[in-house]
């Protein structure tokens, strides 16, 4: 079958297609779809993301239910919110023609009472996520007793985010002789199981292997040391100036630190994760699909609702915990007929899980090298050559062209040339021209070298060693309006230290940590001697508490330079909330692309506010900004 009229649907259907400019259907909608139309029956779908499923099944639900019925028929399950906004806005387009159709999101983060007004007033298809979905059934809020076709999308990602309970309780209230469709990019047990529990001799259609890669990606791995991992990743974006990527990391912290980072070296990037808010998400999701951000990085279970088409390449910052989570960051690129690049930047201890990877997915990685300075020198260069050569005259600058001729009369072509592509590739030459070369060898790995290497990579968390740093107590905490992020940010600014001088941060209720460098011991215990803010003493002393989590103990602290609590009140009173409210003002800077520009400007500020001679690392020159694409 070469193109959706073959498959058997409708004229309404045909037509919204024909809108949207499909013409020849993906394999996984040939396979699926003429089955689905066919019979009633159970399925199970094995396809990679991007490979059109929704449409494989959202075509047949419309064309079956019966539009005229206010009654729900039909019920979508989708991990995320954002998957789920983005299938009900999916079905809403396969269905315009369809005259009176209503399709409802349920999903959390927004009003419980609108949704389900929304739904009373008639909803043939309800699209939703787990949590929210059994929270309105528990509130009889939705009734689901009625439904012929329950869908299960991106069900292995359910199942990993934990959603086993809540999928069986809601399909336990939807009745035992409705069509239930699975759909997974990968066939794990759980998988397994729960097709097994709810599904009644079903069609199994693979597009591919089970587990396997599209064959529209490559897949790269880089060799570091496990400390040279971000300046790896920043030469990795820097050897592709046209980059238009997902960087993906283990943990929400972890990746909110990475964004900022590389916002503050000049990248046009956004942090993509659980902690923020609602509004934060869709405004950085926002600027990514306006490319406006060229380096999204996100968790795996905050990516699952990214639906570009263009994206060029997936850099694994840290390779999963779950392989098979693997085969779902990879996805993220290679869509649309389109091809695109998986990189993984590995230390050696890492490298046997790119082994056990090639095996599930069946490809194999190329072992590449990180680019040198001077290389990556080159790429700009030639990328500026290309996008001037290729660039359309705008001729309003005819009328400069006089008063711009007579300033390089004496200038010959060569020359001009030469200034001309200077005031970009200075920039770059500086930062690259001392840098060393981050690539290992690939021999067998001293384990407890890379014990060492990882446990300062982990210890220092962006910021100083556990060892030979100092563990403080603060009052106050998350109910003064507190984050991990805002606090630092607070500390920070209060102190006059540079962005990795407090680290570890780890906020309580009522009372947090966080970790200096001993070093600036001093300083901290004798600024925050009877420190006021808004008529309210911050105390700060030296806890026992190292920085492992948990609460710690206080018996023992240091209370050098502390003040009697007859002085000051409860010594556990912090300022109140507004002067902690300042994490959202945070969360968005951190999330929102820097504007491009600005010159080479040598040492970051912490180098520059120490004084110190000598020469900085790679990670503390700040880069030559990039320009957005």
């Amino acid at each position: 079958m070469n193109t959706f009229q073959d498959l058997g649907l409708n004229e309404d259907l045909l037509h919204a297609i024909t809108d949207l400019g499909f013409v020849n259907p993906s394999d996984v909608q040939s396979k699926a779809i003429p089955i689905l139309l066919e019979k009633d029956t159970d399925l199970v779908a094995l396809a990679q993301t991007g490979t059109g499923k929704t449409a494989a099944f959202g075509f047949p639900m419309l064309q079956k239910i019966n539009i005229d019925s206010r009654t729900t028929q039909g019920l979508i399950l989708s991990p995320t919110r954002e998957l789920c906004l983005q299938i009900t806005n999916e079905i809403k387009l396969y269905g315009k023609y369809c005259k009176g159709l209503n399709v409802v999101a349920v999903y959390g983060g927004s009003s419980i009472t609108e949704q389900a007004r929304d739904i009373q007033k008639g909803a043939q298809i309800i699209v939703a996520t787990p949590g929210r979905m059994k929270d309105m059934i528990s509130r009889r809020l939705v009734d689901i007793s009625k439904i012929e076709y329950a869908v299960l999308d991106e069900a292995d990602e359910m199942l990993n985010m934990g959603f086993y309970e809540d999928i069986t309780d809601i399909l336990s209230y939807s009745p035992e002789e409705k069509c239930t469709w699975l759909f997974s990019a990968t066939m794990p047990k759980e998988v397994s199981t729960i097709a097994k529990k709810f599904m009644s001799n079903p069609v199994e259609i693979t597009v591919g292997n089970k587990n396997e890669s599209t064959t529209q990606v490559s897949h790269e791995y880089y060799l570091i040391n496990s400390r040279d991992r971000y300046d790896a990743l920043k030469r990795l974006a820097d050897a592709n100036p046209d980059i238009f990527s997902v960087v993906f990391c283990r943990t929400k912290r972890d990746t909110q630190k990475v964004a900022e980072q590389l916002i503050e070296d000049g990248y046009s990037a956004g942090a993509l994760h659980g902690d923020l808010s609602q509004n934060q998400r869709d405004m950085v999701m926002n600027s990514f699909r306006k490319n406006q951000i060229q380096m999204l990085v996100a968790t795996d279970v905050a990516a699952r609702g990214i639906d570009v088409d263009d994206i060029t390449h997936v850099i694994n910052y840290q390779l999963p915990d779950e392989i098979e989570t693997y085969t779902h960051r990879s996805g993220r690129t290679g869509r649309a007929g389109k091809t695109g690049v998986s990189m993984v930047i590995v230390s050696k201890s890492e490298v046997r899980k790119i082994k056990t990877i090639e095996r599930i997915i069946k490809r194999d990685f190329i072992k590449k090298e990180i680019p040198e300075g001077m290389e990556i020198c080159e790429k700009q260069l030639m990328s500026l050559a290309n996008k001037i050569h290729n660039t359309e005259i705008n001729h309003e600058i005819d009328k400069y062209l006089t008063n711009i001729n007579e300033l390089f009369a004496d200038t010959s072509k060569d020359e001009l040339i030469k200034k001309f592509f200077s005031v970009e590739f200075t920039r770059f030459y500086n930062y690259y021209k001392k840098s060393k070369n981050l690539n290992v060898s690939e021999g067998r790995s001293d384990d407890r070298e890379e014990r060492r290497e990882g446990g300062r990579e982990r210890s220092r968390d962006f910021g100083g060693s556990a060892s030979d740093s100092t563990r403080y107590f603060i009052n106050v905490g998350s109910k003064d309006g507190y984050d991990w992020m805002s606090l630092k940010d607070f500390l920070k600014d209060v102190l006059e230290l540079g962005r990795d001088d407090v680290f570890k941060v780890e906020v309580k209720e009522s009372f947090s940590f966080f970790n200096t460098e001993n070093e600036l011991k001093d300083k901290v215990l004798a600024f925050f001697t009877d420190f006021k803010h808004n008529d309210r003493f911050v105390n700060v002393e030296v806890s026992e508490n190292r920085g492992g989590g948990g609460g710690g103990r206080r018996d023992d602290r240091s209370r050098g330079g502390r003040r009697d609590d007859k002085r000051g009140g409860d010594r556990r009173s912090a300022p109140r909330s507004d002067f902690g409210n300042r994490g959202d003002r945070r969360s968005d800077d951190a999330s929102r692309p820097r504007r491009s520009g600005g010159d080479f400007k040598g040492p970051n500020r912490a180098a520059r506010r120490s004084g110190s001679d000598s020469k900085p690392s790679e990670s503390s020159i700040e880069r030559p900004r990039r320009s957005r694409r």
